[in-house]
């Protein structure tokens, strides 16, 4: 595992996470507009994981680090080989030092200009643990925009997490909260139905969606449902089994 630029003793208010598998298409533009719109202000790193790559991501990442405006605010850690997008959300989790996790996706489709929306519920007096997007104006196909409608429907009636889009990229999570929740390989769709089983509220918020940058989806509509429906099946396993501590 490769890390670069990590300083653990300084303390920001959110950390952006993102993972990349073979995103050579998108990943420095991606990365150019997040650090353009979210700009100076607030307190924040980036944290790439390059789930092993096997195209230029980790090439255009060893270049970017290196240079203005990325050199202290990008880090970035390399599996030597994929382990999927749940892991390699965990290990940029690891190594972040926000004490918020912000988390999109590297191919361009989510906005950074929705993040300030985001941040904004965590203002409250009783803020929720985790923050949901909740895309809008779906740019996936008819077939993948069906798939993704059933898969949810089924999702919330069996789990009752009270989050209408659990595959959108774009989550806003205190990290201590994401540390808690067990790992398994799919986790990512399931944080609103984890979080709400170890005892912590859940917002939503639209978020726009766009179109690829480049490259296409890592799964087919099938491929898709069947992980997803073993996934269901495990989840509902954890949540009979698990007896989270009461504070």
């Amino acid at each position: 595992m490769i890390k670069k630029n990590f300083h653990k003793n300084i303390h920001l208010e959110f950390s952006v996470v993102i993972p990349a598998y073979n995103e050579e298409g998108s990943i420095e533009e991606v990365l150019t507009e997040l650090l353009e719109v979210l700009g100076t202000g607030p307190e924040y790193e980036v944290v790439v994981v390059d789930d092993g790559s096997t195209d230029k991501t980790k090439d255009i990442l060893s270049r970017l680090i290196t240079t203005q405006p990325f050199l202290k605010r990008l880090h970035v850690v390399r599996h030597p080989r994929s382990f999927g997008k749940s892991t390699a959300l965990r290990t940029a989790a690891r190594h972040a030092r926000g004490e918020w996790l912000l988390t999109m996706d590297a191919d361009g489709q989510n906005d950074p200009r929705d993040f300030k929306m985001l941040r904004t519920k965590t203002y409250l007096d009783n803020p929720p643990a985790l923050v949901c997007g909740i895309r809008t104006n779906r740019k996936a196909t008819g077939a993948r925009r069906i798939a993704s409608r059933s898969a949810n429907f089924l999702r919330r009636i069996v789990l009752d997490d009270d989050c209408p889009d659990t595959a959108c990229g774009v989550k806003y999570i205190r990290r201590d909260v994401f540390m808690e929740l067990p790992l398994f390989d799919g986790q990512h769709r399931f944080y609103p139905a984890l979080v709400k089983l170890y005892g912590h509220d859940i917002s939503n918020i639209n978020v726009s969606d766009r179109e690829r940058m480049a490259g296409q989806s890592k799964y087919t509509n099938m491929g898709r449902a069947l992980v997803g429906f073993f996934d269901l099946l495990g989840v509902l396993w954890l949540r009979k089994r698990t007896k989270p501590p009461i504070f």
